[in-house]
C-alpha cells in the first residue's frame, strides 16, 4: 500500500509517499481500508518536532479517516468486513491506503455521511464535544461565542451548540467563511478581521456578555475574550500558537474561569461517551461535517501548509 512516511522532523516536505506493507490485525484490532483522511493542525506541530508529544521515527501521521473494514482480529465484535466506518486514532497512522486500529478507535459511519465527511469527524467533533460539554459544561439557553467558527472544529462547535439549545455567535475572517458559519446555524456571525467586531458582542447579548467562549487562537484573543464574559462565564482554550499576557482582574471581577483542553488527555470513557453522543446526530442529519478541500494523498505537504493558513473553511481531506 501507499503511505506518507516521516523520517525526520522538519517542514512539510519531510513527508514522503512510500510503499509500505499492509498490516494484519491482531487480537482486538481492525484493519480499515481508507477512502479519505482528515488533516488536523496538531499533525503539523508533531511533524515539525515542536509538539510536546512525538512518536518514534519513522512514522505515518494522522488518526482521522474513513473507509471500510478490510479485516478483523480475534475477539472483535460489533463490526464486520465491509462495514463503513470512521476512525478516531490509529495504531499505524492514517495518511495511508490502510490503517490498523484498536477496535475502540473504529466507529460506524452512517450511509448518509460520505467518506470525506467521515474523515472530518474524529478530532474536530470530539474536540468540539469535549470542549463544550465535558470541560466547559455548556448548558441550553447559554450564549456561546465560537472564535474561528468556519474551520473543522468551529463548524462542529456551531452544529453541536445549536443542537443542544445554545445561542451561537460565530466569527470568521472571510465573506465565504461567514456565510458558511451562518449556514451551520449560528444566530449571529461576525467578521473577526473587522477591528471593531468585538464591540458588537455587548448589543447582541443585551449588555450581559457571553457565557462561554470557544477559543481557537488564544495567543491573539484571550485577553480580549475576558472582556466579553458574562458573570461566571468561561473561556475554553482549544487552540494556541504562542504566549499571551492577560489581566487576571478581568476574571476575578466576573467570577469567571479560563479552561483548556487537548484530546490527548481524554480518557477511554470520555471517548466512548463522545462518539455515542455523536452517533444520533450523524444518523439523523443534525451533524453534517463540512469538507472544504480534497487533495490526493501525495499532496500531504501542501495540506500541512494550507491547514495553518488564515481563512479556514471546513476540513481539508486527503484522498488515498
Amino acid at each position: 500500500m501507499r503511505a506518507i512516511v516521516v523520517r525526520e522532523w522538519g517542514p512539510p516536505d519531510v513527508m514522503k509517499l512510500e510503499e509500505a506493507p499492509i498490516p494484519s490485525p491482531g487480537p482486538g484490532q481492525v484493519l480499515a481500508r481508507l477512502r479519505a483522511v482528515g488533516v488536523n493542525p496538531v499533525e503539523t506541530y508533531v511533524r515539525a518536532g515542536t509538539y510536546v508529544r512525538k512518536p518514534s521515527l519513522p512514522y505515518t501521521p494522522g488518526g482521522d479517516a474513513a473507509g471500510v473494514v478490510g479485516a478483523i482480529g480475534a475477539g472483535v465484535t460489533g463490526v464486520e468486513v465491509g462495514d463503513r466506518v470512521y476512525t478516531h486514532g490509529t495504531l499505524t497512522g492514517a495518511y495511508a491506503e490502510a490503517a490498523l486500529c484498536e477496535a475502540a478507535q473504529i466507529h460506524p459511519l452512517p450511509g448518509r455521511v460520505s467518506f470525506a465527511q467521515g474523515a472530518a469527524l474524529g478530532t474536530p467533533y470530539s474536540t468540539a464535544w469535549r470542549a463544550l460539554f465535558i470541560q466547559a459544561h455548556a448548558r441550553p439557553a447559554e450564549t456561546v461565542l465560537v472564535h474561528g467558527a468556519s474551520g473543522g472544529v468551529g463548524t462542529a462547535c456551531v452544529q453541536l451548540a445549536r443542537a443542544a439549545g445554545l445561542r451561537v455567535i460565530g466569527t470568521a475572517g472571510t465573506e465565504k467563511g461567514m456565510q458558511l458559519v451562518g449556514e451551520q446555524g449560528a444566530h449571529d456571525v461576525l467578521n473577526h478581521r473587522d477591528p471593531e467586531y468585538l464591540t458588537r458582542i455587548g448589543p447582541l447579548t443585551g449588555g450581559r456578555g457571553v457565557d462561554l467562549v470557544v477559543e481557537m487562537l488564544a495567543n491573539v484573543n484571550l485577553d480580549r475574550d475576558l472582556d466579553l464574559l458574562a458573570p461566571r462565564g468561561r473561556v475554553i482554550v482549544v487552540g494556541n500558537r504562542g504566549r499571551v499576557e492577560i489581566d487576571p482582574r478581568k476574571i476575578m471581577s466576573r467570577d469567571a474561569a479560563i479552561l483548556a483542553m487537548t484530546m490527548f488527555n481524554a480518557t477511554p470513557e470520555e471517548y466512548r461517551v463522545i462518539h455515542a453522543a455523536l452517533a444520533p446526530g450523524l444518523e439523523n442529519g443534525t451533524l453534517v461535517p463540512v469538507v472544504g478541500r480534497e487533495l490526493p494523498l501525495a499532496s500531504a505537504p501542501q495540506a500541512h501548509t494550507a491547514v495553518l493558513e488564515p481563512g479556514a473553511y471546513g476540513k481539508i481531506v486527503l484522498v488515498p
